[in-house]
């Protein structure tokens, strides 16, 4: 399928654009898909480890949901920064501009922010210089993608690995730190009966076991339907493991947890990773380890 004609908007939230030449590759490739391609100033300079002060980067993001050229706005990086916008960013400016946000990793702070705000469905995907400037880009991650933001509904089939099921609910998550790490704030939706997508990049398996304990220690874990587990890389084992590892946390948390928890979504910080409208509805089939998910409610006209 060709996606349809976007009007996309780069813009840095949060980390400094660390490989100039993959944001260069991802402008060409965009429009070469026949997007239009509007780069915010953000994207080209750096303060401290940010890609600018603050009051910036703030701007930036109102730049993104104020300009009428602007349909989809794709973060260049993650990093570290959203934290330091949200008591400062108008969410309901940003969901009344109907621009559509997408991104993954320090972005999930955002996206959580904004749902728990302003009920905004946003996106969990590809961003601008790891995905679409990648320089061999994966073509599972870009089906996907537009496969989501083209149409109404959006079917994924995977292998997952956990209990046969059927259930529904208000699909949520990203990145497990981000997810803990808003625990206890008002940033954090509280969603009862939803499914549960996590993933991380840079964590030991205990720390993973560890975020997943205070969720369930906070309350959150039991009231979802599913946990979906997508990529935790970027680790090496430490030398006090001994033998537990990423497997044992899971299966820790799994005898711990009062719901279904799964491995195997592909989703993360790896090459091959689907879109998933993070307050959009899912509706999740598993069967001998096929899992089936059909995404739905995420498709608001522009205002």
């Amino acid at each position: 399928m060709t996606p349809r004609r976007h009007d996309i908007g780069l813009y840095a939230p949060a980390g400094f654009t660390v490989a100039p030449e993959a944001l260069e590759r991802a402008v060409a490739r965009l429009r070469a898909m026949g997007h239009r391609v509007t780069v915010d100033p953000t994207c080209h300079t750096r303060w401290q480890r940010f890609a600018a002060a603050d009051d910036e980067r703030l701007a930036a993001v109102m730049r993104m949901a104020d300009d009428p050229g602007v349909e989809l706005a794709i973060a260049v990086r993650g990093g570290y920064g959203w934290t330091r916008l949200l008591e400062r960013l108008d969410f309901a400016r940003i969901a009344q501009s109907g621009t559509r946000w997408l991104g993954h990793s320090d972005f999930t702070a955002f996206q959580l922010a904004a749902l728990a705000h302003a009920d905004l469905v946003t996106f969990a995907g590809p961003m601008a210089a790891y995905d679409f400037g990648a320089a061999q880009p994966s073509a599972f991650t870009l089906e996907h993608c537009f496969g989501v933001l083209d149409a109404p509904t959006h079917v994924v089939a995977c292998a997952l690995d956990g209990p046969d099921l059927d259930c529904a609910g208000m699909l949520w998550g990203g990145n497990l730190a981000m997810v803990a790490h808003l625990a206890g704030t008002p940033h954090l939706p509280a969603v009862d009966g939803g499914i549960l997508f996590l993933e991380d990049i840079g964590e030991q398996p205990y720390r993973v076991e560890r975020m997943l304990c205070q969720l369930r220690m906070a309350g959150v874990l039991d009231r979802q339907r599913a946990i979906l587990l997508g990529t935790f890389n970027g680790y090496e084992p430490g030398a006090n493991d001994n033998g537990y590892d990423l497997a044992a946390a899971v299966e820790y948390v799994r005898a711990s947890c009062g719901v279904p928890v799964y491995t195997g979504l592909p989703f993360g910080h790896c090459p091959d990773k689907l879109t998933l409208p993070v307050g959009g509805h899912c509706a999740l089939a598993v069967r001998g380890g096929a899992g089936r998910l059909v995404l739905s409610g995420y498709v608001k006209p522009r205002s």
